[in-house]
């Protein structure tokens, strides 16, 4: 590796999957066990995640063994009650902080089209900020933009800041980035959302018709 890569390689961010939602339109249980043309879900998450960051960890809660077979290091939320991605953000960012990193890209587990250029676009987008933090987006004829809150660029500066706020009861992300000035990312919309997740039957029976 030369140095060039070197310093690319050092600036590339960890990592993080969100998986720990209670998925009652589903049902209940891990939306991200759900079988998608032979494969789970978060299989193929992690196959459009891992080329794009220097490490991978999950966030879920409960008993992590069963999710043994995928490998991962295992984030629970360290905020009681189910508050929300912006947990799950706190969870990655306290993990990244452990292992020396700067930020974190979020993506979540039931999303399996996401693009694969995610952690290159928003890192483009970061260009210039002091505290680099960038959601996701996509335009929409009806709402104008609309950002996607568990697709982002999170700083580990700003982590003792989300702590402070989750312990106030902010729960919306968006109110949280907009506090901090945060940008967005754009992404196109060919034929369909990217960032299409699956949160009902219908949504899955959705995403086996678009894989074929």
């Amino acid at each position: 590796m030369d140095d060039h890569c070197e310093v690319f390689a050092m600036k590339q961010p960890l990592g993080v999957i969100l998986a720990g939602g209670q998925a009652r339109r589903m049902g209940g249980g891990d939306k991200g066990l759900l079988m998608l043309g032979g494969q789970s879900l978060l299989a193929h998450v992690i196959a459009r995640a891992e080329p794009q960051v220097a490490a991978l960890a999950l966030n879920a809660n409960g008993d992590p063994a069963r999710f043994g077979d995928f490998d991962l290091p295992v984030l629970p939320d360290s905020v009681a009650g189910y508050p929300g991605p912006l947990a799950g953000v706190l969870a990655g960012l306290d993990w990244a902080a452990e292992r020396g990193g700067g930020t974190i890209v979020t993506m979540a587990a039931d999303t399996p089209f996401f693009p694969c250029d995610l952690v290159p676009r928003l890192l483009l987008s970061s260009e210039g900020m002091d505290v680099p933090l960038v959601l996701a987006a996509t335009p929409d004829p009806e709402r104008g933009q609309v950002r996607h809150p568990t697709f982002g660029l999170w700083p580990v500066a700003l982590r003792d800041d989300l702590r402070a706020a989750l312990a106030d009861g902010v729960r919306k992300v968006v109110q949280w980035t907009d506090r901090h000035q945060g940008r967005e990312a754009l992404f196109a919309v060919d034929g369909f959302d990217p960032f299409f997740n699956v949160n009902t039957p219908e949504d899955l029976a959705r995403a086996e018709a678009l894989l074929a």
